[in-house]
């Protein structure tokens, strides 16, 4: 889905936990390079290529990966994406998620709770191979190395200038992506989409500070924002985000 020039989101359509869903990671590109806002979860590198040739971007024209955070949603793409290069791909995160980024720790939402949620909604008819394989995938995350840690209010020269924001409480060091020139923000999951309207997230580490995080994008002026859970919302963003912060 085109949110702007230069900047699409890749849908991906699963029901990776149990219930149907649409992801959102983001792609970003220009004249010199094309950059990739998280990565989808395992088995879908081929949703990133035709998303790249309907862009009319070279597969081989990447060379970012940003991750927003931890979740298994965001990072169970990124071995397989990685592998498919010949050249180097660098990722980045912040400081605090990368130790599970790169598998030190486990997953702060991957508890044996949250296992057994996931077991009882995988389908009875499945086999119990495929029942196993799902499984395997919650309780031994994919894994990868982060190359860069970014920090609040680094500015990469990406499109203009790309701002991270760091917004906490989704997960510990959860960030935000800001594109100047365009004034289109990348959320993450600082918000989401749900049935038509836009939100605070759920499932959250710690609800109250992703709250106080929203006062975070009060000094930008966004007119767009891509939301990896709900895609592309423009109506009244900087009135939305400033009810949601203060409400």
């Amino acid at each position: 889905m085109k949110a702007i020039d230069g900047v699409e989101t890749v849908e991906i359509s699963t029901n990776f936990r149990g219930k149907p869903e649409v992801y959102h990671p983001t792609l970003i590109w220009d004249d010199h390079e094309a950059v990739l806002v998280d990565a989808g979860i395992p088995n879908q590198l081929s949703a990133f290529k035709e998303a790249m040739t309907r862009a009319e971007i070279p597969f081989s024209k990447l060379s970012k990966i940003i991750i927003t955070h931890q979740d298994l949603d965001h990072i169970g793409g990124l071995p397989e994406l990685l592998n498919e290069f010949s050249h180097p791909v660098d990722v980045l995160a912040a400081e605090e998620e990368k130790p599970y980024i790169q598998g030190d720790r486990m997953l702060l939402k991957v508890t044996p709770d949250f296992i057994r949620q996931i077991s009882a909604r995988i389908p009875a008819e499945f086999p119990p191979e495929r029942r196993k394989a799902i499984l395997q995938v919650f309780e031994n995350p994919p894994k990868a190395r982060v190359d860069q840690t970014i920090a609040d209010g680094e500015e990469l020269p990406i499109l203009g200038g790309l701002i991270v924001i760091h917004t906490p409480g989704h997960t510990p060091g959860h960030i935000s992506l800001y594109l100047k020139r365009s004034k289109l923000l990348i959320a993450g999951d600082a918000f989401m989409i749900e049935d038509g309207r836009f939100i605070a997230p759920d499932n959250c580490v710690d609800a109250d500070l992703a709250k106080r995080s929203l006062k975070k994008f009060l000094p930008y002026d966004i007119q767009t924002v891509i939301c990896y859970h709900g895609g592309v919302w423009k109506e009244n963003v900087n009135q939305r985000i400033l009810h949601l912060a203060n409400s």
